[in-house]
């Protein structure tokens, strides 16, 4: 991939990551009013949000160290996001139907950015 390439990859996917926690907040305000679903609804706000949030901070990290340490983080936040969607479904709180389109999207998230922190070790080696 050649640079300017890069810089419209890392654009559009920041794009998608913000969409990503737009949709999750337009998903909080369906869930029913009962506290379980407030708990874990919660839950899914903050690995949500902080998808988009590391993943704008990794696109100005300061040297390759911080960017795979925010990508890192990106990760882990997609797979929680992920886990507390299967949660909802799983617990019935939510149908499936509700929510495959943004587990989907979870975990598309989870495949390009685990994808982009390995390359970014083992160009470190």
């Amino acid at each position: 991939m050649v640079n300017s390439e890069k810089i419209d990859f890392a654009e559009a996917f920041r794009i998608r990551t913000k969409k990503f926690v737009v949709d999750n907040i337009r998903f909080y305000k369906t869930l029913p009013k009962t506290e379980e679903a407030k708990i874990i609804g919660r839950q899914l706000l903050r690995s949500s949000s902080s998808v988009g949030a590391n993943y704008r901070a990794a696109c100005r990290a300061r040297s390759q160290a911080e960017f795979h340490a925010k990508l890192s983080i990106v990760v882990e936040e997609a797979d929680e996001s992920a886990f507390w969607m299967e949660v909802l479904i799983e617990a019935q709180i939510v149908n499936k139907s509700d929510l495959i389109l943004l587990l989907d999207e979870a975990n598309q998230i989870l495949k390009i950015v685990s994808a982009s922190r390995k390359t970014v070790s083992t160009n470190k080696k």
